[in-house]
């Protein structure tokens, strides 16, 4: 007579299936916890490192307060161009954080900021509007025009820079 199989035992196939459906939760529970998690701004140069910085980021000016408190804005905070566009500055990052809007001027050496007035895909430029959008911020340069993702990608095609993508 043949033997009982052993309860215990899974076959193969069913354990890896149970092995998924064990660990599917952590997906979601993922995702949750990347949407969840606050931009970090703008880092600021500090007043000391000013002299030596390779670029500096220094806080806009405070934006006029409204004329009227009780009246609503037709556009969200963020994305208004900055009030006031500092003479040196190359690019404002302009961010809403809590209903707070904050302007971050970007400043970049005399020879390279010239650099990149003239030429606005070069790696330095791109580098800091990245690091702009990365906090939730857009970009704005000289009269108050927004580097927007397509004109990016227009920078791009421009000097042809090919990107490579795992996959």
């Amino acid at each position: 007579m043949a033997q009982p199989a052993d309860p215990g035992i899974v076959p193969a196939s069913m354990a890896a299936g149970a092995r998924w459906r064990r660990g599917f939760w952590l997906l979601p529970a993922a995702l949750a916890l990347a949407a969840c998690t606050a931009r970090e701004p703008v880092p600021i140069t500090p007043p000391g490192d000013i002299a030596g910085a390779a670029v500096v980021r220094r806080a806009g000016p405070e934006p006029a307060p409204a004329a009227v408190a009780g009246t609503a804005q037709a556009t969200p905070p963020a994305a208004a161009p900055p009030a006031v566009f500092p003479a040196d500055a190359v690019y404002v990052c302009v961010a809403a954080s809590g209903g707070q809007r904050s302007e971050t001027v970007i400043e970049f050496p005399p020879k390279v900021g010239e650099l990149c007035r003239k030429h606005p895909e070069m790696g330095p430029c791109q580098y800091e509007r990245d690091l702009c959008r990365r906090s939730g911020g857009r970009v704005y340069a000289a009269g108050g025009v927004e580097i927007t993702r397509p004109m990016e990608a227009e920078y791009d095609r421009k000097v042809l820079r090919v990107q490579f993508k795992s996959n």
